[in-house]
């Protein structure tokens, strides 16, 4: 009983630390992971590169716990030694964070980070406030929040290379496209999980395939103006493939595992082509 009780115990103190949402994981290290390969054909300064990796990493992390400490999860630190180990946490993950921040920063380098963190700090204020619109405001945050975790792309870009140019902001923007994507997709598919014929799936998922038709004709105008790479519209293929095959496909009961894991290869398959088609 003791065992199980310091087993429960340890699994509830690790909740209150360790973020449990994976697809932003993703959403944050496939960006990061595509700025600093695409950053390759420039040079990389890798010191500089693994310092804003371990901060992105921290900042994220840091969420969890603070949010647990303020209150506003859904897991709350209820006892002294429970508040004691979330603020240990918070010391910890912020320290390392701000020490990495100031090694980056030092002597006036890689200034453009606070510009490219100040955008990311207001998206995940704006989220925050949308948010408490309740149900009609989730999927709006998510999305907004998206220009945050995918900041990373550009982020990692500027420090490996020193420059904030136009393919880092390339990047941010195909990476958020997607990220915008993928949770849309997420949200139709548990909304209309019990949707089974086409005309069902087209009523239940219009702002859906709507916004699919909208991303085709952002990212063509995109390469269009020279801001894509014109291969870079291939990244975009197989999550599209992915969206329309929802629509005419039967019922698909809804496996929130399953659709986890299969979001997260169309997340590898789009940022190893994004990478080709910057580096090609």
């Amino acid at each position: 009983m003791a065992a199980h009780i310091a087993t429960v115990n340890d699994q509830r103190l690790r909740i209150m630390v360790v973020p449990r949402e994976h697809g932003a994981w993703g959403m944050m290290l496939v960006p990061l992971a595509t700025g600093a390969i695409v950053a390759l054909r420039s040079g990389v300064n890798a010191a500089a590169l693994t310092l804003f990796i371990i901060a992105a990493m921290a900042l994220f992390w840091l969420r969890t716990p603070v949010e647990v400490w303020l209150g506003t999860s859904a897991i709350k630190a209820q006892t002294r030694s429970e508040r004691a180990f979330v603020l240990r946490a918070i010391l910890g993950i912020a320290g390392l964070a701000m020490a990495c921040i100031a090694t980056l920063l030092w002597n006036g380098r890689n200034r453009n980070l606070l510009l490219i963190g100040g955008i990311a700090a207001l998206a995940f204020a704006v989220q925050a406030g949308v948010k408490k619109l309740g149900r009609k405001g989730r999927m709006p945050a998510q999305v907004i929040g998206a220009v945050g975790l995918t900041s990373t792309a550009a982020g990692a870009y500027y420090v490996a290379t020193g420059k904030l140019d136009i393919t880092a902001l390339a990047l941010w923007l195909a990476n958020w496209l997607f990220a915008g994507n993928q949770i849309h997709f997420v949200q139709v598919r548990i909304r209309s999980s019990r949707a089974a014929a086409m005309a069902e799936k087209l009523q239940q998922g219009s702002a859906f395939f709507f916004g699919q038709v909208v991303l085709i004709g952002t990212v063509l105008a995109a390469c269009r103006a020279g801001l894509f790479p014109t291969a870079a519209a291939l990244a975009f293929v197989p999550v599209l493939l992915r969206g329309t095959l929802w629509f005419v496909r039967g019922r698909q009961p809804l496996d929130v595992h399953k659709l986890g894991y299969s979001e997260l290869s169309q997340a590898l398959i789009f940022g190893a082509l994004l990478c080709a088609a910057f580096l090609v």
